[in-house]
């Protein structure tokens, strides 16, 4: 039995549940330069943030209720490369045959998220939350808040599993327990997390 058997799980969904680098690497470099912006700054702030806060981080000048659909475009053009983290599909049919609630809370938008997770051929989860449910995204704790709330779970009974500084800080303002999975940010930057692991199947075995 794992440290967490029987809470509710709040997963993230880009590097926790789907590898989805490349697409998002493509997407938001064809939106930088149609934009005339840096790529590199670009790549290096879109990690954990909602499309429309890179927007207004790095383009205050652009208006970010029409730029991040115009950057879901770019990286809808670009899903092929979407696929399930190693274990991903394996840990949800877990929780389901036990009946374990879990749900997905994203800095993704509607759109992309369910293309995401029908790509990487997850099931679709009861509880999904994204950037168009929420006024502000990752690192405030609002978006785990509101899965929380339509899972009909207290946030001392969730457990969060991210892979993003700015998600783990979510979780933990959130009052949550927070499983970080080094898998696209080192360990040292996650530190600030309940637990660091090394990938989605080690967190299996806290969360199982």
């Amino acid at each position: 039995m794992g440290d967490h058997d029987g809470m509710t799980v709040l997963f993230d969904l880009d590097g926790v549940l789907v590898d989805s680098a490349e697409s998002i690497r493509a997407g938001l470099t064809a939106w930088a330069v149609e934009r005339g912006l840096d790529v590199d700054t670009v790549l290096a702030h879109h990690h954990g943030r909602t499309d429309t806060d890179l927007v207004r981080l790095l383009a205050p000048h652009l208006d970010p209720a029409s730029e991040a659909p115009r950057i879901e475009e770019h990286e809808a053009a670009a899903g092929d490369g979407v696929r399930a983290m190693p274990g991903a599909r394996e840990l949800l049919a877990e929780l389901d045959g036990r009946g374990r609630p879990w749900a997905i809370v994203t800095s993704g938008g509607d759109r992309i998220a369910n293309s995401r997770i029908q790509a990487a051929g997850l099931p679709l989860p009861r509880v999904l939350v994204t950037a168009d449910d929420v006024d502000e995204g990752k690192p405030h704790p609002g978006p785990y808040l509101l899965g929380a709330e339509r899972m009909g779970a207290a946030p001392g009974r969730c457990v969060v599993v991210e892979d993003a500084a700015s998600g783990v800080r979510a979780g933990l303002d959130a009052g949550m327990t927070v499983i970080a999975v080094a898998s696209t940010t080192g360990s040292g930057d996650l530190a600030h997390a309940t637990t660091v692991v090394g990938d989605l199947e080690a967190a299996a075995g806290l969360l199982l």
